[in-house]
């Protein structure tokens, strides 16, 4: 064992684990965090998307050893907190668009339209359907035409 020190929605955290633990199951078993989803464990259906140091990223395909104490790590329980508000842009988006069915992969959905978005602009611009077509993330239930408009709605409030 090994102790692991960094910072989860904006608060210092350290765990004692194996270096060769995914982040996601420190995350949801250690500290129980479960907005990110375990879906695949192979970096596919992107269900624990979240973000570290502001860029989407899938923890079931990151051991801990790779996450530095500085870096910052962002899930779905803290997104509200980086805009100050209860909710952010993009989470009143999806329920304006009525987006989710299932719910199971909605919070990596925001995670990654809400990187997107981000990324978007550093590059000079707003979201465009190109960008749109990156998201990659994988929703069992098909509701990728709300997915989309919710993305664009939430993207104009960010």
């Amino acid at each position: 064992m090994s102790t692991h020190t960094f910072i989860l929605n904006g608060k210092p955290v350290t765990v004692d684990v194996d270096d060769s633990v995914r982040l996601l199951w420190v995350l949801r078993d250690v500290l129980g965090v479960t907005g990110p989803k375990y879906g695949c464990g192979i970096n596919v259906c992107k269900a624990c998307t979240s973000h570290v140091n502001g860029k989407a990223f899938n923890p079931c395909s990151v051991q801990i050893k790779d996450i530095a104490p500085d870096d910052e790590i962002t899930t779905i329980e803290g997104l509200a907190d980086t805009v100050d508000t209860d909710l952010h842009p993009m989470q009143e988006a999806w329920i304006e668009y009525d987006v989710a069915q299932c719910g199971y992969c909605q919070p990596g959905q925001i995670m990654a339209a809400v990187a997107k978005v981000k990324q978007a602009r550093e590059a000079g611009h707003e979201i465009t359907d190109t960008d749109l077509d990156e998201i990659r993330n994988i929703c069992r239930c098909g509701t990728y035409h709300r997915i989309r408009e919710a993305i664009k709605a939430g993207a104009q409030h960010m």
